[in-house]
């Protein structure tokens, strides 16, 4: 089975067949260096081309060569974005739709892009479809799925927190997680959100929930989230965590406490 595929450790040891049907959208990426060695735009004139779409390749792979910087990223946003642009011109509702169940995670990576950033969605609907790309099996489209949104949370962030907050009680550890990671105060790989910095307890309606969460997984991130905020308001966080530990004295809540309090106590 290929979800039990480990991976290899490095570019250079993937065997070739493994990155051709990578690079052909066939098999789901195993790892980080698989994520990485992927050519997307060797994925996407294959998706294209599979889905009589090849009008579309030119101006997008024009988009992604303008990038000042390309990275996995970057490269990502582009195609994602090109997509949708060409999608919403030609009123393509049926090959977007076929982007969110594909089996290549890059491609469900984009597909997010095209939810994430279509403006004719309001913030209450982008969250409502970004639900199954955040409980997505595979590590990055978790990872991207949170980032396509994270301008539109900043922008309404009352809004998105109170729906967010409900997603803390979801059976499913993944999407507790994206209502944390989402709205870290400064987050990685992204815009930092000044009002989370400068007033943190405006989130506690997302963290409270999840302050012994059973899953390791949502505990990293929300010490993560309270670290974020303890460079800028580290009483705060102290006091967040003293009442933490005195109303669930958990492993759980110890363990989120210890990192959340690492920048405190270097």
């Amino acid at each position: 089975m290929t979800e039990k595929r480990k991976g290899a450790r490095s570019i250079k040891d993937i065997p070739a067949d493994i990155l051709i049907q990578l690079n052909r959208g066939e098999i789901e990426t195993a790892n980080l260096t698989e994520w990485l060695a992927v050519d997307q735009k060797q994925l996407l004139e294959n998706l294209l081309q599979q889905n009589n779409r090849a009008d579309y390749l030119q101006p997008i792979l024009t988009r992604v060569d303008q990038l000042k910087k390309q990275t996995v990223n970057t490269i990502n946003e582009a195609i994602g974005l090109g997509i949708l642009d060409f999608s919403l011109k030609n009123q393509d509702e049926e090959f977007l739709s076929k982007l969110s169940t594909h089996q290549a995670d890059l491609v469900r990576c984009w597909a997010a892009y095209t939810v994430g950033r279509n403006n004719a969605f309001s913030i209450e609907g982008k969250l409502k479809q970004m639900q199954s790309f955040a409980s997505d099996t595979h590590f990055g489209v978790r990872e991207i799925c949170w980032m396509t949104v994270r301008s539109d949370i900043s922008k309404n962030l009352k809004e998105s927190i109170s729906i967010l907050s409900e997603w803390t009680k979801h059976e499913n550890e993944y999407i507790r997680r994206f209502a944390s990671e989402s709205t870290r105060p400064r987050g990685v790989w992204c815009e930092h959100i000044d009002a989370l910095k400068q007033n943190p307890g405006l989130g506690l309606e997302i963290l409270e929930p999840l302050n012994s969460d059973s899953s390791r997984y949502v505990q990293d991130s929300v010490g993560n989230w309270l670290n974020d905020a303890s460079k800028s308001q580290p009483e705060f966080v102290i006091e967040t965590c003293d009442e933490w530990l005195k109303e669930s004295n958990t492993k759980e809540t110890q363990y989120i406490v210890k990192k959340a309090l690492r920048t405190i106590r270097k």
